[in-house]
């Protein structure tokens, strides 16, 4: 079992089960689309592998695509968005962003493994990336209200503009990251981005 960012004795006995039910999906959906391609592999085989019903994949999941993705409630409520949120954990606005951007892609609650796997899948299939791209743009409404906590009544910015370039970053990170066949690290990758977008705003 990969390790996950959450530590067990932090889980109720509820929460690790869902946990755990998560994670032989991703593994399930990971292990068919890597041996038989993603059209090849339905929900059905998936849950055969996983040893659950259909119903109980569909609690945790929209579609095949999600569950190769990974993806689980985006982790806004974590240690390393309330440092954001009160400041940190610079203080400078994009080295924060940038914190974050690596916080959502390092420590995702399905573990850093199966985030690579994904990633390398992702790769091979270009409707993934739309897939995971289209889940992020979801989560606007409370991307906002954190940028919002961070910047107050007075700030120089509007949260429109904070929150649409933490959303390219994180964008941009995760292509980049993908594009390398999930090498390198999250903190890499988004450092480079930021070089980019600093080359670009300057020329």
């Amino acid at each position: 079992m990969q390790n996950s960012s959450v530590d067990e004795p932090a889980l109720g006995l509820r929460e690790r089960k869902k946990r755990a039910r998560r994670e032989a999906l991703i593994d399930a959906t990971h292990r068919l689309v890597a041996e038989h391609g993603l059209d090849a592999v339905t929900v059905e085989a998936i849950c055969e592998e996983a040893g659950v019903s259909a119903r109980t994949f569909f609690n945790y999941f929209e579609t095949k695509d999600d569950a190769v993705l990974g993806h689980t409630p985006w982790p806004l409520d974590s240690a390393a968005t309330e440092e954001f949120a009160t400041g940190g954990p610079t203080g400078n606005l994009l080295a924060d962003l940038q914190a974050l951007v690596s916080s959502f892609l390092t420590d995702a609650p399905i573990g850093r493994q199966r985030v690579a796997r994904a990633l390398e899948l992702a790769a091979k299939e270009p409707r993934l990336l739309a897939r995971h791209l289209a889940w992020m743009e979801q989560h606007k409404g409370q991307l906002s209200a954190l940028i919002e906590r961070r910047l107050g009544d007075d700030a120089p910015y509007s949260s429109e503009i904070v929150g649409s370039t933490l959303l390219f970053l994180t964008h941009a990170t995760f292509l980049r990251w993908d594009a390398a066949g999930g090498a390198g690290t999250a903190d890499e990758h988004v450092s480079a981005v930021v070089a980019d977008l600093r080359s670009i705003l300057t020329d």
